[in-house]
């Protein structure tokens, strides 16, 4: 049987390079991390490595305090904020954090991206929400997500003036979440260009969502 740890220490490292492939980040920044199945444990993305040098022997496993328990590295800045969120919610199995371009735009204005667009329907079920601005080091800004996504439907929110961050049941599904976000983020600031982008009716958005989540996609066979 293979060891969890190692599962998820090469999941969380391919998976940053996702947000490579899809324009999410610069440099170094932004992150990915994935909580351990079954242990008060996640493993997070070492900070300030290039992404093309990330292998998953540089990952880097913590408690849910945040504390190194293993790794040749200092872990990310925002390994306050991940560990926050993995204590108040348990739910979550992975956080993303990206600066990428047109999400970024909408939270340097503090403003939500509406539920426009069925694609928003689907995924987000919501709007993608503004949460507040808050500093790095500490787990102030994992304060600000759990305040702000506990209870809403959107995986994604806008940390003001500062970038997207993504829960999801596991890291693939956070990386998923900010990948979304960052199209609809997109097309809904091209459309406002336009003129006021077009409401879709609550009731309309509850369907569209309950159909995603419940009938989308392969569904098991039938016994």
């Amino acid at each position: 049987m293979t060891d969890p740890i190692e599962l998820i220490r090469r999941q969380v490292s391919d998976l940053h390079q996702q947000l490579v492939r899809y324009d999410l980040v610069v440099w170094t920044a932004g992150n990915v991390s994935g909580r351990v199945p079954g242990e008060d444990l996640f493993v997070i993305k070492p900070s300030g490595v290039p992404y093309e040098e990330l292998t998953p022997e540089k990952m880097i496993l913590c408690d849910l305090d945040g504390n190194v328990v293993a790794g040749d590295y200092s872990p990310s800045s925002d390994t306050a904020a991940h560990a926050y969120v993995y204590r108040h919610m348990p739910e979550v199995g992975g956080v993303v954090h990206t600066h990428s371009t047109y999400a970024c735009a909408w939270a340097a204005r503090g403003e939500a991206v509406p539920c426009v667009l069925t694609a928003m329907a689907d995924e987000f079920g919501a709007e993608i929400p503004v949460g507040p601005f808050a500093l790095i080091g500490d787990d102030s800004i994992g304060r600000g997500i759990v305040e702000t996504l506990r209870g809403h439907r959107s995986p994604a929110v806008l940390m003001k003036s500062h970038g997207v961050f993504t829960i999801g049941k596991d890291a693939e599904a956070a990386v998923k979440a900010a990948v979304m976000c960052e199209d609809v983020a997109r097309t809904v600031h091209i459309s406002r260009q336009l003129g006021e982008p077009l409401p879709i009716a609550q009731a309309d958005i509850d369907s569209l969502n309950f159909r995603y989540r419940n009938v989308y996609g392969q569904q098991p066979a039938a016994r």
